[in-house]
Protein backbone atom coordinates (compact mmCIF):
# COMPACT_ATOMS: atom_id res chain seq x y z
CA UNK A 1 0.00 0.00 0.00
CA UNK A 2 1.34 3.39 -0.92
CA UNK A 3 1.86 6.15 1.56
CA UNK A 4 -0.83 8.31 0.00
CA UNK A 5 -3.30 5.42 0.11
CA UNK A 6 -2.62 5.02 3.81
CA UNK A 7 -3.32 8.67 4.41
CA UNK A 8 -6.58 8.59 2.48
CA UNK A 9 -7.85 5.57 4.39
CA UNK A 10 -7.17 6.96 7.84
CA UNK A 11 -7.89 10.61 7.21
CA UNK A 12 -11.39 11.78 8.21
CA UNK A 13 -13.58 13.07 5.40
CA UNK A 14 -13.03 16.70 4.63
CA UNK A 15 -15.77 19.11 5.73
CA UNK A 16 -17.85 20.61 2.91
CA UNK A 17 -16.58 23.85 1.46
CA UNK A 18 -19.96 24.84 -0.02
CA UNK A 19 -23.52 24.67 1.23
CA UNK A 20 -25.01 21.28 0.37
CA UNK A 21 -28.75 20.69 0.11
CA UNK A 22 -28.84 19.15 3.58
CA UNK A 23 -26.83 22.00 5.13
CA UNK A 24 -29.26 24.50 3.59
CA UNK A 25 -32.16 22.69 5.26
CA UNK A 26 -30.32 22.63 8.59
CA UNK A 27 -29.60 26.34 8.27
CA UNK A 28 -33.22 27.22 7.44
CA UNK A 29 -34.62 25.23 10.39
CA UNK A 30 -32.16 26.73 12.88
CA UNK A 31 -32.62 30.27 11.55
CA UNK A 32 -36.41 30.05 11.75
CA UNK A 33 -36.16 29.00 15.39
CA UNK A 34 -33.68 31.76 16.26
CA UNK A 35 -35.80 34.37 14.44
CA UNK A 36 -38.86 33.33 16.45
CA UNK A 37 -36.92 33.66 19.70
CA UNK A 38 -35.69 37.12 18.71
CA UNK A 39 -39.25 38.22 17.92
CA UNK A 40 -40.32 37.13 21.41
CA UNK A 41 -37.89 39.60 23.00
CA UNK A 42 -39.81 42.62 21.75
CA UNK A 43 -43.23 41.51 20.53
CA UNK A 44 -44.94 42.31 23.85
CA UNK A 45 -43.42 45.78 24.33
CA UNK A 46 -46.22 47.57 22.49
CA UNK A 47 -48.88 45.20 23.85
CA UNK A 48 -48.10 45.73 27.57
CA UNK A 49 -50.82 48.36 28.22
CA UNK A 50 -53.45 46.18 26.52
CA UNK A 51 -52.34 43.11 28.52
CA UNK A 52 -52.48 45.08 31.76
CA UNK A 53 -56.00 46.26 31.00
CA UNK A 54 -57.20 42.83 29.86
CA UNK A 55 -55.87 40.80 32.78
CA UNK A 56 -55.94 43.37 35.57
CA UNK A 57 -52.19 44.01 36.07
CA UNK A 58 -51.47 47.01 38.26
CA UNK A 59 -49.21 49.64 36.72
CA UNK A 60 -46.39 48.73 39.13
CA UNK A 61 -46.58 45.02 38.30
CA UNK A 62 -46.76 45.45 34.52
CA UNK A 63 -42.95 45.44 34.28
CA UNK A 64 -42.86 41.84 35.49
CA UNK A 65 -44.23 40.64 32.16
CA UNK A 66 -40.87 41.59 30.64
CA UNK A 67 -38.74 41.06 33.76
CA UNK A 68 -39.86 37.46 34.40
CA UNK A 69 -38.87 36.53 30.86
CA UNK A 70 -35.51 38.31 31.06
CA UNK A 71 -34.61 36.71 34.40
CA UNK A 72 -35.18 33.18 33.13
CA UNK A 73 -33.66 33.77 29.67
CA UNK A 74 -30.43 35.33 30.96
CA UNK A 75 -30.04 33.41 34.22
CA UNK A 76 -30.16 29.87 32.85
CA UNK A 77 -28.42 30.28 29.49
CA UNK A 78 -24.93 29.14 30.48
CA UNK A 79 -26.30 26.17 32.43
CA UNK A 80 -28.43 24.98 29.52
CA UNK A 81 -25.52 25.48 27.13
CA UNK A 82 -23.49 22.96 29.10
CA UNK A 83 -26.46 20.60 29.52
CA UNK A 84 -26.79 20.62 25.71
CA UNK A 85 -23.18 19.39 25.46
CA UNK A 86 -23.93 16.50 27.83
CA UNK A 87 -27.43 15.26 26.96
CA UNK A 88 -27.46 16.19 23.28
CA UNK A 89 -27.91 19.52 21.54
CA UNK A 90 -30.71 18.41 19.25
CA UNK A 91 -32.56 16.83 22.16
CA UNK A 92 -32.44 20.00 24.26
CA UNK A 93 -33.28 22.11 21.20
CA UNK A 94 -36.44 20.09 20.57
CA UNK A 95 -37.43 19.96 24.26
CA UNK A 96 -36.98 23.74 24.49
CA UNK A 97 -39.11 24.32 21.39
CA UNK A 98 -41.87 22.09 22.79
CA UNK A 99 -41.82 24.06 26.06
CA UNK A 100 -41.86 27.34 24.11
CA UNK A 101 -44.90 26.27 22.10
CA UNK A 102 -46.76 25.09 25.21
CA UNK A 103 -45.85 28.25 27.16
CA UNK A 104 -46.99 30.47 24.28
CA UNK A 105 -50.32 28.63 24.14
CA UNK A 106 -50.70 29.05 27.90
CA UNK A 107 -49.91 32.77 27.66
CA UNK A 108 -52.36 33.28 24.82
CA UNK A 109 -55.15 31.62 26.84
CA UNK A 110 -54.25 33.22 30.22
CA UNK A 111 -57.16 34.62 32.23
CA UNK A 112 -55.22 36.12 35.15
CA UNK A 113 -51.81 37.72 35.84
CA UNK A 114 -50.41 34.65 37.63
CA UNK A 115 -50.97 32.37 34.63
CA UNK A 116 -49.42 34.88 32.26
CA UNK A 117 -46.30 35.27 34.43
CA UNK A 118 -45.90 31.48 34.63
CA UNK A 119 -46.08 31.39 30.84
CA UNK A 120 -43.46 34.14 30.53
CA UNK A 121 -41.06 32.34 32.89
CA UNK A 122 -41.52 29.16 30.85
CA UNK A 123 -40.88 31.12 27.64
CA UNK A 124 -37.69 32.51 29.17
CA UNK A 125 -36.49 29.05 30.22
CA UNK A 126 -37.25 27.72 26.74
CA UNK A 127 -35.28 30.57 25.20
CA UNK A 128 -32.35 29.84 27.55
CA UNK A 129 -32.37 26.23 26.30
CA UNK A 130 -33.08 26.68 22.58
CA UNK A 131 -30.73 29.60 21.87
CA UNK A 132 -27.38 28.03 22.93
CA UNK A 133 -28.47 24.56 21.72
CA UNK A 134 -29.42 25.98 18.33
CA UNK A 135 -26.21 27.99 18.06
CA UNK A 136 -24.05 25.00 19.01
CA UNK A 137 -25.89 22.87 16.42
CA UNK A 138 -25.08 25.57 13.91
CA UNK A 139 -21.40 25.89 14.83
CA UNK A 140 -20.91 22.10 14.97
CA UNK A 141 -22.76 21.58 11.66
CA UNK A 142 -20.73 24.18 9.77
CA UNK A 143 -16.92 23.86 9.78
CA UNK A 144 -14.85 26.74 11.11
CA UNK A 145 -14.07 29.17 8.31
CA UNK A 146 -16.13 30.82 5.54
CA UNK A 147 -19.16 28.51 5.87
CA UNK A 148 -19.48 29.09 9.61
CA UNK A 149 -18.98 32.83 9.19
CA UNK A 150 -21.75 32.90 6.58
CA UNK A 151 -24.10 30.88 8.78
CA UNK A 152 -23.40 33.07 11.83
CA UNK A 153 -23.86 36.18 9.70
CA UNK A 154 -27.30 35.08 8.56
CA UNK A 155 -28.15 34.03 12.11
CA UNK A 156 -27.14 37.42 13.51
CA UNK A 157 -29.00 39.28 10.77
CA UNK A 158 -32.23 37.41 11.39
CA UNK A 159 -31.95 37.73 15.16
CA UNK A 160 -31.57 41.50 14.96
CA UNK A 161 -34.27 41.71 12.31
CA UNK A 162 -36.46 39.59 14.56
CA UNK A 163 -35.99 42.01 17.44
CA UNK A 164 -37.16 44.86 15.19
CA UNK A 165 -39.92 42.78 13.62
CA UNK A 166 -41.24 41.91 17.05
CA UNK A 167 -41.87 45.57 17.87
CA UNK A 168 -43.75 46.07 14.60
CA UNK A 169 -45.62 42.78 14.69
CA UNK A 170 -46.70 43.27 18.29
CA UNK A 171 -48.31 46.59 17.40
CA UNK A 172 -50.04 45.19 14.30
CA UNK A 173 -51.41 42.11 16.08
CA UNK A 174 -52.58 44.11 19.09
CA UNK A 175 -54.30 46.76 16.96
CA UNK A 176 -55.91 44.40 14.42
CA UNK A 177 -56.61 41.27 16.46
CA UNK A 178 -55.69 40.99 20.15
CA UNK A 179 -52.61 40.98 22.38
CA UNK A 180 -53.18 37.25 22.76
CA UNK A 181 -51.91 36.68 19.23
CA UNK A 182 -48.52 37.98 20.32
CA UNK A 183 -48.29 34.66 22.18
CA UNK A 184 -50.31 32.38 19.91
CA UNK A 185 -48.30 33.19 16.78
CA UNK A 186 -45.43 31.11 18.21
CA UNK A 187 -47.45 27.90 18.38
CA UNK A 188 -47.64 26.97 14.67
CA UNK A 189 -44.03 28.04 14.07
CA UNK A 190 -42.73 25.92 16.97
CA UNK A 191 -44.85 22.98 15.81
CA UNK A 192 -43.49 23.20 12.25
CA UNK A 193 -39.87 23.27 13.45
CA UNK A 194 -40.54 20.35 15.82
CA UNK A 195 -41.84 18.26 12.90
CA UNK A 196 -39.04 19.12 10.44
CA UNK A 197 -35.97 19.40 12.69
CA UNK A 198 -35.59 15.69 13.64
CA UNK A 199 -35.46 14.74 9.95
CA UNK A 200 -32.67 17.14 8.94
CA UNK A 201 -30.58 17.82 12.08
CA UNK A 202 -28.26 15.15 13.46
CA UNK A 203 -27.70 14.69 17.19
CA UNK A 204 -24.55 16.27 18.57
CA UNK A 205 -23.07 16.00 22.05
CA UNK A 206 -19.75 16.43 23.79
CA UNK A 207 -18.94 12.71 24.15
CA UNK A 208 -19.35 12.15 20.40
CA UNK A 209 -17.05 15.07 19.66
CA UNK A 210 -14.51 13.82 22.21
CA UNK A 211 -14.42 10.44 20.48
CA UNK A 212 -13.82 12.13 17.12
CA UNK A 213 -11.07 14.24 18.64
CA UNK A 214 -9.49 11.14 20.19
CA UNK A 215 -9.61 9.35 16.84
CA UNK A 216 -7.89 12.30 15.21
CA UNK A 217 -5.13 12.32 17.81
CA UNK A 218 -4.50 8.58 17.56
CA UNK A 219 -5.33 5.40 19.48
CA UNK A 220 -2.55 5.62 22.08
CA UNK A 221 -3.45 9.16 23.08
CA UNK A 222 -7.13 8.21 23.03
CA UNK A 223 -6.54 5.39 25.50
CA UNK A 224 -4.68 7.80 27.77
CA UNK A 225 -7.55 10.26 27.57
CA UNK A 226 -10.07 7.55 28.35
CA UNK A 227 -8.17 6.65 31.50
CA UNK A 228 -7.97 10.30 32.57
CA UNK A 229 -11.58 11.16 31.72
CA UNK A 230 -13.24 8.11 33.20
CA UNK A 231 -16.90 8.80 33.94
CA UNK A 232 -16.33 12.54 34.46
CA UNK A 233 -17.37 13.40 30.92
CA UNK A 234 -21.05 12.96 31.72
CA UNK A 235 -21.02 14.93 34.98
CA UNK A 236 -22.47 18.37 35.52
CA UNK A 237 -20.70 20.90 37.72
CA UNK A 238 -23.59 21.54 40.13
CA UNK A 239 -21.79 24.02 42.48
CA UNK A 240 -20.65 26.07 39.50
CA UNK A 241 -24.07 25.85 37.88
CA UNK A 242 -25.75 27.07 41.09
CA UNK A 243 -23.29 29.96 41.55
CA UNK A 244 -23.48 31.26 37.96
CA UNK A 245 -27.25 30.82 37.64
CA UNK A 246 -28.12 32.61 40.91
CA UNK A 247 -25.42 35.18 40.14
CA UNK A 248 -26.89 35.98 36.73
CA UNK A 249 -30.43 36.04 38.13
CA UNK A 250 -29.31 38.53 40.81
CA UNK A 251 -27.45 40.66 38.27
CA UNK A 252 -30.41 40.83 35.87
CA UNK A 253 -32.80 41.57 38.75
CA UNK A 254 -30.55 44.36 40.00
CA UNK A 255 -30.30 45.89 36.54
CA UNK A 256 -34.07 45.72 36.10
CA UNK A 257 -34.68 47.42 39.44
CA UNK A 258 -32.07 50.06 38.54
CA UNK A 259 -33.94 50.80 35.32
CA UNK A 260 -37.18 51.28 37.22
CA UNK A 261 -35.96 53.12 40.33
CA UNK A 262 -32.36 54.19 39.66
CA UNK A 263 -29.05 52.64 40.67
CA UNK A 264 -29.41 54.01 44.22
CA UNK A 265 -32.42 51.77 44.91
CA UNK A 266 -31.63 49.26 47.73
CA UNK A 267 -33.07 46.32 45.78
CA UNK A 268 -30.97 47.24 42.76
CA UNK A 269 -27.80 47.55 44.86
CA UNK A 270 -28.37 44.25 46.67
CA UNK A 271 -29.06 42.44 43.40
CA UNK A 272 -26.00 43.88 41.64
CA UNK A 273 -23.62 43.27 44.56
CA UNK A 274 -24.88 39.71 45.12
CA UNK A 275 -24.61 39.00 41.40
CA UNK A 276 -20.99 40.19 41.20
CA UNK A 277 -20.01 38.27 44.35
CA UNK A 278 -21.55 35.02 43.07
CA UNK A 279 -19.87 35.37 39.68
CA UNK A 280 -16.51 35.76 41.43
CA UNK A 281 -17.36 32.68 43.52
CA UNK A 282 -18.19 30.87 40.27
CA UNK A 283 -14.69 31.59 38.92
CA UNK A 284 -13.00 30.09 41.99
CA UNK A 285 -15.36 27.10 42.00
CA UNK A 286 -14.39 26.38 38.39
CA UNK A 287 -10.71 26.33 39.34
CA UNK A 288 -11.23 23.52 41.84
CA UNK A 289 -13.64 21.05 40.22
CA UNK A 290 -12.52 18.22 37.88
CA UNK A 291 -15.26 18.85 35.27
CA UNK A 292 -16.07 22.58 35.40
CA UNK A 293 -19.08 24.17 33.75
CA UNK A 294 -16.63 26.55 32.03
CA UNK A 295 -12.96 25.46 32.18
CA UNK A 296 -10.70 28.19 33.55
CA UNK A 297 -8.35 27.71 30.61
CA UNK A 298 -11.18 28.87 28.35
CA UNK A 299 -11.93 31.86 30.58
CA UNK A 300 -8.28 32.86 30.09
CA UNK A 301 -8.49 32.81 26.29
CA UNK A 302 -8.48 36.30 24.84
CA UNK A 303 -10.82 35.31 22.05
CA UNK A 304 -13.42 34.07 24.55
CA UNK A 305 -13.17 36.85 27.13
CA UNK A 306 -12.75 39.88 24.89
CA UNK A 307 -14.89 38.40 22.12
CA UNK A 308 -17.79 38.06 24.55
CA UNK A 309 -17.15 41.54 25.97
CA UNK A 310 -17.34 42.93 22.43
CA UNK A 311 -20.66 41.17 21.99
CA UNK A 312 -21.90 42.46 25.33
CA UNK A 313 -21.10 46.05 24.30
CA UNK A 314 -22.80 45.53 20.93
CA UNK A 315 -26.06 44.33 22.47
CA UNK A 316 -25.96 46.92 25.27
CA UNK A 317 -25.71 49.77 22.79
CA UNK A 318 -27.98 48.82 19.90
CA UNK A 319 -30.95 47.49 21.89
CA UNK A 320 -30.83 50.47 24.25
CA UNK A 321 -30.62 52.81 21.25
CA UNK A 322 -33.99 51.44 20.14
CA UNK A 323 -35.34 52.41 23.56
CA UNK A 324 -33.88 55.93 23.27
CA UNK A 325 -35.26 56.43 19.76
CA UNK A 326 -38.66 55.15 20.92
CA UNK A 327 -38.65 57.86 23.61
CA UNK A 328 -37.68 60.43 21.01
CA UNK A 329 -40.33 59.39 18.50
CA UNK A 330 -43.19 59.15 21.01
CA UNK A 331 -42.37 61.81 23.60
CA UNK A 332 -40.72 64.44 21.39
CA UNK A 333 -42.27 63.94 17.94
CA UNK A 334 -45.60 62.56 19.17
CA UNK A 335 -45.63 59.32 17.13
CA UNK A 336 -48.05 56.51 18.03
CA UNK A 337 -46.54 53.23 19.31
CA UNK A 338 -47.31 51.53 15.98
CA UNK A 339 -45.78 54.35 13.92
CA UNK A 340 -42.70 54.35 16.13
CA UNK A 341 -42.34 50.59 15.69
CA UNK A 342 -42.65 50.86 11.91
CA UNK A 343 -39.89 53.50 11.89
CA UNK A 344 -37.44 50.83 13.07
CA UNK A 345 -37.99 48.80 9.92
CA UNK A 346 -35.04 50.68 8.40
CA UNK A 347 -32.84 49.59 11.32
CA UNK A 348 -33.92 45.99 10.73
CA UNK A 349 -33.01 46.32 7.05
CA UNK A 350 -29.56 47.60 8.03
CA UNK A 351 -28.96 44.60 10.29
CA UNK A 352 -29.93 42.22 7.50
CA UNK A 353 -27.52 43.94 5.09
CA UNK A 354 -24.76 43.83 7.70
CA UNK A 355 -25.38 40.17 8.48
CA UNK A 356 -25.34 39.12 4.83
CA UNK A 357 -22.17 41.13 4.14
CA UNK A 358 -20.34 40.06 7.32
CA UNK A 359 -19.04 36.72 6.02
CA UNK A 360 -17.49 38.34 2.94
CA UNK A 361 -15.97 41.15 4.98
CA UNK A 362 -14.48 38.67 7.46
CA UNK A 363 -13.14 36.57 4.59
CA UNK A 364 -11.45 39.61 3.07
CA UNK A 365 -9.98 41.50 6.05
CA UNK A 366 -10.24 39.08 9.01
CA UNK A 367 -12.43 38.82 12.08
CA UNK A 368 -10.93 41.49 14.34
CA UNK A 369 -10.65 44.17 11.62
CA UNK A 370 -14.31 43.47 10.79
CA UNK A 371 -15.25 43.88 14.45
CA UNK A 372 -13.32 47.16 14.69
CA UNK A 373 -14.66 48.51 11.38
CA UNK A 374 -18.24 47.68 12.34
CA UNK A 375 -17.80 49.38 15.71
CA UNK A 376 -16.44 52.54 14.10
CA UNK A 377 -19.35 52.66 11.65
CA UNK A 378 -21.82 52.16 14.50
CA UNK A 379 -20.14 54.84 16.62
CA UNK A 380 -20.23 57.45 13.83
CA UNK A 381 -23.88 56.68 13.07
CA UNK A 382 -24.79 56.91 16.79
CA UNK A 383 -23.01 60.25 17.27
CA UNK A 384 -24.98 61.62 14.30
CA UNK A 385 -28.20 61.05 16.26
CA UNK A 386 -27.14 63.74 18.74
CA UNK A 387 -28.17 66.16 15.99
CA UNK A 388 -31.86 65.15 16.14
CA UNK A 389 -34.21 68.11 16.57
CA UNK A 390 -37.73 68.64 17.87
CA UNK A 391 -39.43 68.60 14.45
CA UNK A 392 -40.33 65.73 12.13
CA UNK A 393 -37.86 67.02 9.56
CA UNK A 394 -35.23 65.17 11.60
CA UNK A 395 -36.69 61.83 10.53
CA UNK A 396 -34.37 61.61 7.53
CA UNK A 397 -31.38 61.77 9.87
CA UNK A 398 -32.85 59.12 12.17
CA UNK A 399 -33.61 56.73 9.31
CA UNK A 400 -30.19 57.07 7.66
CA UNK A 401 -28.26 56.87 10.94
CA UNK A 402 -30.17 53.84 12.25
CA UNK A 403 -29.70 52.02 8.93
CA UNK A 404 -25.95 52.66 8.86
CA UNK A 405 -25.64 51.91 12.57
CA UNK A 406 -27.51 48.64 12.05
CA UNK A 407 -25.02 47.57 9.38
CA UNK A 408 -22.08 48.39 11.66
CA UNK A 409 -23.62 46.75 14.70
CA UNK A 410 -24.26 43.53 12.81
CA UNK A 411 -20.63 43.40 11.64
CA UNK A 412 -19.65 43.60 15.31
CA UNK A 413 -22.14 40.91 16.37
CA UNK A 414 -21.08 38.43 13.69
CA UNK A 415 -17.42 39.17 14.42
CA UNK A 416 -18.06 38.53 18.10
CA UNK A 417 -19.83 35.22 17.42
CA UNK A 418 -17.06 33.99 15.12
CA UNK A 419 -14.37 35.05 17.61
CA UNK A 420 -16.08 33.59 20.69
CA UNK A 421 -16.72 30.15 19.08
CA UNK A 422 -13.54 29.69 17.02
CA UNK A 423 -10.59 27.53 18.00
CA UNK A 424 -12.67 25.33 20.33
CA UNK A 425 -13.45 21.63 19.75
CA UNK A 426 -17.00 20.51 18.99
CA UNK A 427 -17.21 19.04 22.49
CA UNK A 428 -17.18 22.56 23.94
CA UNK A 429 -19.40 24.33 21.40
CA UNK A 430 -22.46 24.18 23.67
CA UNK A 431 -20.49 25.85 26.45
CA UNK A 432 -19.03 28.42 24.03
CA UNK A 433 -22.39 29.31 22.50
CA UNK A 434 -23.90 29.34 26.00
CA UNK A 435 -21.39 32.03 26.98
CA UNK A 436 -22.08 33.95 23.77
CA UNK A 437 -25.82 33.74 24.36
CA UNK A 438 -25.32 34.83 27.96
CA UNK A 439 -23.44 37.91 26.72
CA UNK A 440 -26.32 38.63 24.37
CA UNK A 441 -29.05 38.20 26.99
CA UNK A 442 -27.24 40.20 29.68
CA UNK A 443 -26.38 42.93 27.15
CA UNK A 444 -30.00 43.26 26.07
CA UNK A 445 -31.04 43.41 29.73
CA UNK A 446 -28.34 45.89 30.77
CA UNK A 447 -28.72 48.43 27.99
CA UNK A 448 -32.17 49.83 28.63
CA UNK A 449 -31.77 50.32 32.44
CA UNK A 450 -28.45 52.13 31.92
CA UNK A 451 -29.84 54.48 29.29
CA UNK A 452 -33.10 54.91 31.18
CA UNK A 453 -31.19 55.95 34.32
CA UNK A 454 -29.19 58.53 32.30
CA UNK A 455 -32.32 60.01 30.75
CA UNK A 456 -34.15 60.05 34.08
CA UNK A 457 -31.23 61.83 35.78
CA UNK A 458 -31.49 64.68 33.25
CA UNK A 459 -35.26 64.75 32.78
CA UNK A 460 -36.56 64.04 36.27
CA UNK A 461 -40.36 64.15 36.19
CA UNK A 462 -40.60 66.68 33.37
CA UNK A 463 -42.84 66.00 30.36
CA UNK A 464 -41.42 68.92 28.36
CA UNK A 465 -40.35 67.60 24.91
CA UNK A 466 -37.28 69.88 24.89
CA UNK A 467 -36.11 68.54 28.25
CA UNK A 468 -36.69 64.95 27.13
CA UNK A 469 -34.79 65.63 23.91
CA UNK A 470 -31.82 66.96 25.90
CA UNK A 471 -31.82 63.86 28.13
CA UNK A 472 -32.04 61.53 25.12
CA UNK A 473 -29.13 63.36 23.44
CA UNK A 474 -26.89 62.89 26.49
CA UNK A 475 -27.77 59.18 26.64
CA UNK A 476 -27.08 58.80 22.89
CA UNK A 477 -23.64 60.33 23.40
CA UNK A 478 -22.91 57.90 26.26
CA UNK A 479 -24.12 55.09 24.01
CA UNK A 480 -21.60 56.13 21.33
CA UNK A 481 -18.78 56.28 23.90
CA UNK A 482 -19.55 52.69 24.96
CA UNK A 483 -19.28 51.63 21.31
CA UNK A 484 -15.90 53.39 21.04
CA UNK A 485 -14.72 51.65 24.22
CA UNK A 486 -15.60 48.32 22.62
CA UNK A 487 -13.68 49.23 19.47
CA UNK A 488 -10.56 50.16 21.45
CA UNK A 489 -10.76 46.97 23.49
CA UNK A 490 -11.08 44.81 20.35
CA UNK A 491 -8.20 46.58 18.61
CA UNK A 492 -5.90 46.13 21.63
CA UNK A 493 -6.75 42.62 22.79
CA UNK A 494 -8.16 40.74 19.79
CA UNK A 495 -5.23 40.64 17.41
CA UNK A 496 -5.79 37.95 14.80
CA UNK A 497 -4.16 37.14 11.49
CA UNK A 498 -5.48 38.79 8.34
CA UNK A 499 -6.37 35.44 6.80
CA UNK A 500 -9.19 33.63 8.61
CA UNK A 501 -8.21 30.45 10.42
CA UNK A 502 -8.77 27.18 8.66
CA UNK A 503 -10.15 25.65 11.85
CA UNK A 504 -8.97 23.06 14.29
CA UNK A 505 -10.54 20.21 12.35
CA UNK A 506 -8.46 20.86 9.24
CA UNK A 507 -5.33 21.30 11.35
CA UNK A 508 -5.93 17.96 13.03
CA UNK A 509 -6.43 16.23 9.68
CA UNK A 510 -3.14 17.66 8.48
CA UNK A 511 -1.43 16.52 11.69
CA UNK A 512 -2.89 13.03 11.19
CA UNK A 513 -1.75 12.95 7.58
CA UNK A 514 1.77 14.04 8.54
CA UNK A 515 1.83 11.45 11.30
CA UNK A 516 0.73 8.70 8.90
CA UNK A 517 3.32 9.69 6.30
CA UNK A 518 6.04 9.77 8.93
CA UNK A 519 4.93 6.35 10.23
CA UNK A 520 5.01 4.82 6.73
CA UNK A 521 8.42 6.35 6.06
CA UNK A 522 9.75 4.87 9.30
CA UNK A 523 8.37 1.46 8.34
CA UNK A 524 10.10 1.67 4.97
CA UNK A 525 13.40 2.55 6.62
CA UNK A 526 13.09 -0.40 8.99
CA UNK A 527 12.43 -2.69 6.03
Amino acid sequence: MSTLDGVSEQQPSAPPERLTGRLKLVLVVLLVAQFMLAVDFSILNVALPAIGKGLGFSLGNLQWIATSFALAAAGFTLLFGRIADLVGRRRLFLIGLAVLGAASLLGGLAVNPETLLIARVAQGLATAAVTPAGLSLLTSSFPEGPLRSKALGLNGALMSAGFTTGAVLGGVLTDLLSWRWSFLINVPVALAVLIIAPTVISESRADDANRRDDANRGDDESRGDDESHGDDRARLDLPGALAVTVGLLSLVYGLTMAGEHGFGDPKALVGLILGVVLLVVFYFVEKGVPQPLVPVRILRRRSVIFGNLAGLFAFVTETSLVFLMTLYLQKVLGFSPLAAGLSFGVLGLGTVVGGVAAARVIGRIGTTPTLVTGGLVQAVATVALVGLGDSRSSMWLLLIATFVGGVGNMLVIVGFMVTATSGLPDAEQGMATGMATMSQQVGITMGTPIMSAIVTAHVGGSADPDVILAGVSVAVLVNALIVVAGVIMAALFLRTPRTPTRGIASERREDLARGTVESDAADNLRL
